[in-house]
């Protein structure tokens, strides 16, 4: 089995690197600036941008399999059409399919978890840039499946707002963690094993992957900061709504539709780091 990771060398890319390795898979990945640090794998510089590079890779790849873990944030080039060109791609190969996509998708104005039903209603860039890549896969590949996730926690500090946390401790980052802008984090490590159960299987459609603690970003900071022996004083925090910042401000996923199909057990942030 040869797989392809798109995003190769991010968070979650280099986690499902890792995991294909450990399976035995022929891996190849793909990067936009520099390449990951995992040996084993191949790496293929790409700009999704670009459709002729998208071909020279597949050819030489030859993947029976592709998840796309990139993001362009609201650059809507990469994270809107880069996917479209995907799609097309791997469609026309008969190449198996897996996009991630994000709960920016939804406009959190509903007080109540989004299911694998709720249709998208972005108050962002980022959000509609993403929710226009997941029509457009869901409609020029069908039998691909598109996993709808949320804040990604790793082990290593390496996410976004794990350095945010350090750094606003320090004093070296500016800031503050919301009290009012809830999500549900789920860990790298379980959201890579879920992604690749949907590789490997005929699954088709829409899916969550986030774990099942809805809490705030303050609440997940205080979190953190325990798990690393941080003074949780040193972390400010702030209402969203106070400012002037666009997003969403309470974006719940479901996750048990999908969570009743796969054997990995995705754990709440409760779980996950308040073990370690």
């Amino acid at each position: 089995m040869t797989v392809l990771i798109i995003g190769g060398s991010g968070l979650l890319g280099t986690e499902l690197v890792n995991q294909a390795l450990r399976a035995s898979c022929i891996t190849a990945a793909t990067f936009n600036s520099r390449p990951g640090s995992t040996s084993g794998a191949s790496w293929h510089r790409l700009d999704l941008r670009d459709p002729r590079r998208l071909d020279e890779i597949i050819d030489t790849v030859h993947p029976s399999m592709v998840i796309n873990t990139s993001s362009g944030e609201a650059d809507w080039a990469v994270t809107a059409d880069g996917p479209v060109r995907l799609a097309q791609t791997t469609a026309r190969r008969g190449i198996r399919l897996v996009h991630v996509s994000s709960d920016a998708v939804f406009s959190g104005m509903r007080r109540t978890r989004y299911n694998e039903t709720a249709l998208p209603d972005p108050v962002t860039p980022y959000g509609a840039a993403k929710a226009a890549a997941e029509t457009a896969v869901r409609l020029l590949h069908p039998a691909a499946a598109v996993a709808r996730t949320s804040l990604i926690i790793g082990t290593d500090r390496r996410s976004a707002h794990e350095r945010m946390v350090h750094e606003l401790a320090a004093g070296t980052g500016a800031g503050a963690l919301f009290t009012d802008d809830i999500r549900c984090p789920v860990h790298v490590t379980d959201l890579a094993a879920a992604l690749w159960e949907l590789a490997v299987s005929n699954a088709a459609g829409v899916f969550h992957l986030a774990g099942p603690d809805a809490l705030s970003r303050y609440e997940l900071g205080l979190l953190i900061a325990r798990r690393d022996g941080i003074d949780p004083s040193l972390l400010p925090a702030s209402r969203r709504a106070d400012t002037r910042l666009l997003g969403a401000l309470d974006v719940r996923l479901d996750s048990h539709k999908t969570q009743r199909r796969l054997n990995t057990r995705l754990r709440g942030a409760q779980e996950f780091l308040g073990k370690a």
